[in-house]
């Protein structure tokens, strides 16, 4: 495939899930089926293409494969910006990851969301997102990656908002939107703190003026953590983690497409697309970060029983995975985690969305509005009932665990090998071995309590068993391609051993060197060596850890053997602390936000009740007396008095000559005479 059909394909993606959006928007209500078809046709004419794409770039098998195309958008002969594509495999392979999960989200919602009052709005959503979400994709410069950044928030506030006559779901986008916003503004500055010194927005241009020296130091790690302050915000990391729970307030089908495979895998892509531009420092901080989220969000998934709030939770958790594999240099391994976790977390949320939708059929037939369709200890003994959705989440949830043959073992794996290649090398950054595989063996154990909860022993509410039913085809269809990309052989051909870390992805993605000079980075083959040689030992650890997780779940809540009450009794606080999730939401609405209200209170009464009517009124009344009294003078003294006065005397003076105009000649000669005769009494005196 040519260079141009690489670049004439990427814009056929880009757009036609805008037209979908444009059309659903303006004339979706009138055509059949609310016009769904519409969106559905034009993203799998996306997925079409990105598979064609995608088949290209595998036969080619070309590394450094890399294409871009650009024009001129701004020309002020001092200041131009260049928009353009960027064609290379790491696009390929996210395009392919987009469409197919938009794809599958727009077949699932065909019943999930049948007979809905805003059904063709919705598909004009979806298409609006991910035309928003392939710009971010192929952007090559920073600007058009903010644009697009910025229009993925909107589109998303949209979908979460879709039942917005649900308080919960208005406030949840409300708060998904500003929380982004905060993140945001560090984006936006550490964009205009690389354009105020490289003078470019392009990529390659940045890239390149890192690498001459024109921004370093202190200034590039500002810039760095300011960009990575947008990841922060899209990716859901601590403390900006607090939104994407809550966003479970809409669709699951949405829930899927963005909060799992791709809006929060965004900050991920946009740092591996980065990473030349992080110092030691930057990548220091990232890395704990990214650490730190891993565990902070797994020990309260731990805790959760709403099966949204479990998976929530994991997602924050698997995404600080990947930003850990980014701040020890191993992104590489972070971007396919991104890849796998897409596939089965995207079934993992189908699969609960299934369970939901059975949960709302039967309690729709039990007449049951008190009973939440969402908690999982309404649940109980589904396995037989459903036994697809049982099997592909099975499935998901044995990727996720790391466990081998499925393909979250490679990608954690190669998560754990760069981060214990990393604390080798820096051994005072133990913590993040830790954060880590405590995270691996807590995920097990939650991800199996959710397993054994929805699926195995005795439900609560034994009379709703007899009503639940498998979902539909068009739901459950795409539950079983994804648990089948969930197989470890998709990732690692042509090879077929298991527990290898060689395949496609690892050969095509080829990790490229900081441009910061600095004798603490290490080298991208350096890093590679690090990750190769820590393989073994991380994938042993790996694999105890996650035993010991899945060990602990079969014996609390399969086997009953322990009490998960009486653990919660035991662990007292932290127990709490965590079903609580830390009390976030509480501390941020108590020390920031109620007191942000309160400034803002005081901040309006300054500015209405002071500033406005002492100053700005005071002005206006100074000013309004003062043109009355100019008003007055100008009216009275000068007009009546000075012009009106010289009019008066001028009309008095011709009232009086206008008498002497009699028309009589005796008159006339008698004045004659009488001048004459003064005229002589002044000669003679």
């Amino acid at each position: 495939m040519t260079e141009n059909i690489f670049i004439d394909y990427s814009i056929l993606i880009l757009f036609l899930p805008l037209v979908s959006f444009l059309i659903l928007v303006f004339a979706g209500k009138r055509l059949p089926r609310q016009g769904d078809w519409v969106g559905i046709g034009a993203i799998l004419i996306t997925l079409a293409l990105s598979i064609s794409m995608f088949i290209s770039m595998l036969i080619e098998y070309e590394p450094g494969f890399s294409h871009e195309a650009s024009f001129t958008w701004i020309n002020l002969s001092a200041f131009q910006i260049e928009l353009g594509f960027l064609v290379d495999n790491i696009t390929i392979i996210m395009l392919l990851v987009v469409s197919l999960i938009s794809s599958m989200t727009h077949i699932f919602s065909t019943k999930y969301l049948q007979g809905d009052v805003r059904y063709s709005r919705y598909y004009a959503y979806l298409g609006l997102f991910t035309f928003s979400m392939n710009g971010i994709v192929l952007a090559n410069n920073l600007i058009s990656l903010y644009m697009f950044w910025e229009l993925v928030g909107v589109s998303s506030y949209l979908l979460i908002q879709h039942w917005f006559e649900k308080d919960s779901a208005a406030d949840a986008a409300k708060k998904a939107f500003l929380t982004n916003r905060v993140g945001d503004i560090g984006f936006f500055i550490g964009i205009m703190l690389i354009f105020s010194t490289v003078g470019a927005f392009t990529y390659s241009e940045v890239f390149a003026g890192v690498a001459d020296g024109s921004i370093g130091g202190t200034i590039l790690t500002f810039a760095g953590l300011g960009l990575f302050l947008g990841a922060m915000g899209k990716s859901s990391q601590f403390p900006l983690h607090i939104w994407l729970p809550d966003a479970m307030e809409g669709p699951t089908p949405v829930s899927a497409l963005m909060h799992a495979a791709t809006m929060v895998a965004a900050g991920v892509y946009m740092s591996v697309r980065i990473f030349p531009l992080f110092t030691p420092d930057a990548l220091t901080v990232v890395a704990y970060v990214g650490g730190f989220t891993a565990l902070f969000a797994a020990s309260i998934a731990i805790t959760q029983n709403d099966i949204k709030k479990v998976l929530a939770y994991s997602t924050v958790s698997q995404l600080g995975y990947m930003i850990l594999a980014v701040g020890t240099g191993a992104y590489i391994a972070g971007f396919f985690h991104l890849v796998t976790h897409a596939m089965f977390k995207a079934c993992l949320f189908y699969c609960s969305g299934s369970v939901i939708h059975a949960m709302h059929h039967a309690l729709h037939k039990k007449h049951d509005h008190e009973t939440d369709p969402q908690d999982m200890r309404n649940m109980g003994g589904f396995k037989g009932k459903m036994p697809v959705t049982y099997t592909t989440m099975l499935i998901a949830t044995l990727a996720i665990s790391g466990v081998p043959l499925f393909s979250g073992f490679l990608s954690k794996d190669a998560i754990l090998a760069g981060t214990l290649s990393f604390v080798t090398h820096h051994p005072e950054h133990f913590f993040l071995a830790i954060c880590g595989f405590g995270a691996a063996m807590i995920t097990a154990f939650y991800m199996f309590r959710l397993i054994f909860m929805t699926f195995h022993g005795e439900p609560n509410k034994k009379e709703l068993l007899k009503d639940i039913h498998e979902s539909p085809k068009a739901m459950t269809f795409p539950l079983i391609i994804l648990a089948t990309l969930s197989i470890f052989i998709f990732y690692t051909l042509p090879y077929v051993n298991p527990i290898s870390d060689h395949g496609w992805f690892k050969d095509l993605i080829v990790p490229q060197d900081s441009f910061v000079q600095d004798s603490h980075i290490l080298s991208a083959h350096e890093i590679q060596e690090g990750v190769h040689h820590a393989h073994y030992p991380a994938m042993a650890l790996s694999l105890l850890v996650a035993g010991l997780g899945i060990g602990l779940s079969w014996m609390m809540y399969y086997k009953k053997k322990l009490s998960a009450e009486a653990w919660a009794k035991k662990t007292g606080p932290m127990y709490d602390l965590s079903l609580n999730k830390y009390y976030f939401d509480e501390n941020y609405q108590k020390y920031l936000i109620q007191p942000v209200l309160k400034l803002a209170d005081k901040v309006a009464y300054i500015d209405w009740e002071l500033y406005d009517k002492y100053f700005i009124n005071g002005f206006g009344r100074v000013t309004d007396w003062i043109s009355r009294v100019t008003g007055k003078l100008d009216y009275e003294g000068i007009d009546q008095t000075l012009v009106d006065g010289v009019g008066r005397t001028a009309g008095k003076m011709g009232s009086g000559l206008k008498q002497i105009q009699t028309g009589k000649l005796q008159n006339y000669l008698l004045f004659v005479l009488a001048g004459v005769v003064v005229i002589l009494v002044f000669q003679t005196i």
